[in-house]
């Protein structure tokens, strides 16, 4: 038992330093003052986005860069998509609206969707977004700036999220908890072992010319996270980039209830840890596991070193990511039965070939 629990401390301990280094370095995109005026193409892949689509158009046409296109592909969608963002664009010369060509084989929607916009958008800067989202003033000068001064060929961001449903805050928390608590975000640029590879798909600006000349969509064209698989070929060929948090320049409502954020995460969980079962089944038993059995123990000493050192990290990773830290905190046991809920989803999807997003399988 001894040995159970010295195993259980040094892991709780492990994410702790990670969750405060990432804490005390706040590895956020800093805001500038100063204007660019480089050509930047926004790129927007679009399926079934009809409820939330003009949203993000209005974003863009409010904030405050001049040189930009908007290149919105409409990915086959079965609601009125590509007719709202039509109308938008007739009215605003910088927006454009493409209809996507069939699915090819071997090819997943969503990458096949950005390799089509990519190939039609003529900026200096390639940014992908998702159409779920909604950007604010600063974002793009303060991108492009972070572009130039670490002259990457990738600059990532995780976006704040927004969530207006208990189910949403049961689940989607989970993201910046898993991520802010297992990767020191900071290393991903420091670094330069694909290893440290981390990226959201919610925000990817490129370097155009970096881009074509390695059609990074191309090489990750059968990838469920083709954003991880994308940061990683860009580290292994030489390149740097750069993953960090949103403060606030852009945010997304990923999910709009409970079923759809555990299907949405499920997708996707596995992948993250390479589809290694094995692996994803031991962080599960230590990040999940490891508490009952410190609880079982009932030594008050020990319960109350865990809880603080777990409300301690919850606080920090929420004040990082711009979330509530008391709901986060109070949510907590909850939301790790979610996430044993979502490892076992994942992990029963892949071996059934089972997962399936808007309509096709992944």
């Amino acid at each position: 038992m001894v040995i159970i629990l010295s195993v259980i401390f040094f892991f709780l301990i492990l994410r702790f330093a990670v969750t405060l280094f990432n804490f005390v370095s706040n590895p956020k995109l800093r805001r500038v003052v100063r204007h660019y005026h480089d050509k930047v193409s926004i790129l927007i892949p679009a399926r079934d986005e009809a409820a939330d689509i003009i949203f993000l158009l209005e974003s863009i046409r409010d904030q405050d860069y001049l040189d930009y296109e908007v290149l919105i592909l409409d990915d086959n969608s079965s609601d009125d998509t590509y007719f709202l963002c039509q109308a938008f664009a007739a009215k605003h010369p910088k927006f454009r609206v493409i209809k996507g060509e069939p699915l090819p084989a071997n090819w997943l929607g969503k990458n096949y969707a950005c390799y089509q916009l990519a190939h039609d958008a003529t900026g200096r800067y390639l940014m992908f977004i998702d159409a779920d989202e909604q950007i604010y003033k600063g974002l793009i000068n303060s991108a492009v700036h972070r572009m130039q001064q670490n002259k990457l060929a990738l600059l990532s961001l995780f976006t704040d999220q927004e969530m207006l449903t208990w189910g949403e805050k049961l689940v989607v928390p989970l993201m910046h908890y898993t991520l802010l608590n297992l990767l020191p975000l900071k290393l991903v640029y420091f670094l330069k072992s694909p290893l440290f590879a981390a990226a959201s798909g919610q925000f990817m600006l490129f370097d155009a010319e970096v881009y074509r000349q390695n059609q990074w969509h191309e090489q990750v064209q059968a990838a469920i996270v083709e954003d991880i698989e994308i940061m990683r070929n860009v580290k292994a060929a030489g390149y740097r980039g750069e993953a960090l948090l949103a403060n606030g320049l852009i945010s997304c409502r990923m999910y709009t209830g409970y079923k759809e954020a555990i299907d949405g995460f499920s997708k996707n969980f596995l992948a993250a840890f390479n589809y290694n079962i094995l692996g994803l089944l031991i962080y599960l038993v230590l990040v999940i596991g490891g508490p009952l059995i410190i609880i079982s123990t009932l030594n008050l000493q020990l319960i109350v070193f865990m809880c603080g050192i777990i409300m301690l990290g919850r606080s920090m990773i929420a004040f990082a990511a711009g979330q509530d830290k008391n709901y986060n905190m109070l949510l907590h046991p909850v939301q790790m039965v979610n996430m044993a809920y979502i490892g076992f989803l994942a992990i029963q999807r892949h071996l059934t070939k089972t997962n399936v997003w808007k309509g096709r399988r992944v």
